[in-house]
């Protein structure tokens, strides 16, 4: 029987996909309705009307490259105070590298054309003038999900440096993360995760995709139990990449 429902709103889908990132939609979906949670995935796109942010418990972007935040920065600019009413509201945010950058101050692209940013965090992010100079390889970082730490993996390509980053989503044990050698990676906040990994991110990484049900079923609601899942092949998977980086 169902017992929950968690809504998502999937924004510019059809744009922002780069690695596999639409996955996470589908690894979310599957593990909360492994434990008796429906999911409701609806999609924002350019020139959608009317969307309600606020009725959503989630609201995720993908990546894409800087031709495709161009093309949406505007439309995502025309919803800025029904989206920051969201987070404040406390929609979980989900943001993988493009969706990361737009959330910011400010993008600067490798021309040095600058894409204003939602500034609903205080970070910002200019790319490298240097097209082939990027932040490129498999990455693991340690962060802190309710109170325990916890390695995430994934795959980062970006030629952006983010700075300002004064809660970031976890500390960088291999890879660049927010800026070439960097020691932080991302930005964590009580409900957003943004960050650089692809791959895409859920599929690597089962503990933050609970971390995340979790959190958009009990939103206004009454406490979840979260059955444990036969999470075998994953960390089997997990442990082949870590030998693998250890190398």
């Amino acid at each position: 029987m169902i017992m929950r429902e968690i809504r998502i709103l999937h924004m510019y889908s059809d744009m922002l996909d780069l690695y596999g990132d639409n996955g996470n939609i589908e690894i979310l979906s599957y593990r909360a309705k492994a434990r008796g949670i429906e999911t409701v995935v609806e999609h924002h796109s350019v020139g959608t009307k009317d969307t309600d942010f606020s009725s959503y418990d989630l609201i995720y972007l993908g990546g894409g490259a800087d031709f495709e935040q161009q093309l949406l920065a505007e439309d995502l600019q025309s919803c800025r105070d029904e989206i920051m009413k969201a987070f404040d509201n406390g929609t979980f945010f989900l943001l993988i590298c493009g969706g990361y950058q737009l959330m910011g101050e400010y993008y600067k692209d490798s021309n040095g054309e600058v894409i204003n940013g939602l500034g609903m965090f205080p970070y910002h992010t200019a790319a490298s003038l240097n097209k082939n100079k990027r932040c490129i390889g498999n990455i693991v970082i340690e962060a802190e999900l309710n109170g325990e730490k916890y390695k995430v993996i994934g795959f980062e390509n970006h030629g952006g440096q983010t700075s300002q980053t004064d809660k970031p989503f976890g500390n960088v044990i291999y890879g660049n993360g927010n800026r070439f050698e960097s020691k932080d990676e991302g930005y964590f906040d009580k409900n957003v995760i943004a960050t650089y990994l692809h791959g895409p991110l859920l599929s690597k990484n089962p503990k933050l995709a609970d971390y995340i049900i979790k959190y958009c079923a009990e939103r206004n609601k009454e406490p979840v139990k979260m059955t444990p899942l036969d999470d075998t092949l994953e960390e089997k998977a997990r442990e082949v990449l870590f030998s693998r980086l250890d190398k």
